[in-house]
């Protein structure tokens, strides 16, 4: 009697070599999207991270497992993934990022009162959902 592989290596097993490659890859571009947010301001990490985890479910589970276990940024993921869940220092970083890229809009660009009004509804959108996240 064989021992049957983990049930995650089995679904990776199905799938083609070449979308795991890519899965692969894509999640590597958003690991490292992610790690250089850490030194330059208003790029975010977490948002990286987060779309990363996907990538290697479907690709390579222990890179899956080394991000949902990594000291600095493991609880924000496992947070977002069982709850969908923003820290409140991260609600507080959107909005404040978002009040910041619009005054910047505004100033840089002078847009019509209308492109304006467009752009500011859309921020308050963001800002809603991201208010409506469990903490």
């Amino acid at each position: 009697m064989t021992e049957q592989p983990p049930a995650a290596e089995v679904t990776l097993l199905r799938r083609g070599r070449s979308a795991r490659i890519a899965w692969l890859c894509l999640g590597l571009v958003l690991v490292g999207i992610g790690f250089i947010g850490v030194f330059i301001p208003l790029l975010p990490t977490t948002d990286f991270l987060i779309l990363a985890l996907p990538c290697f479910a479907r690709s390579s589970p222990r890179l899956e497992l080394w991000l949902l276990r990594h000291p600095r940024f493991g609880p924000a993921l496992v947070a977002w993934r069982e709850r969908g869940a923003v820290p409140r220092h991260a609600k507080l970083a959107s909005w404040l990022g978002m009040a910041v890229g619009f005054g910047l809009f505004c100033w840089a660009v002078r847009p019509s009162w209308v492109l304006a009004l467009i752009v500011a509804a859309i921020l308050v959108g963001c800002a809603t959902w991201v208010l409506r996240r469990p903490s």
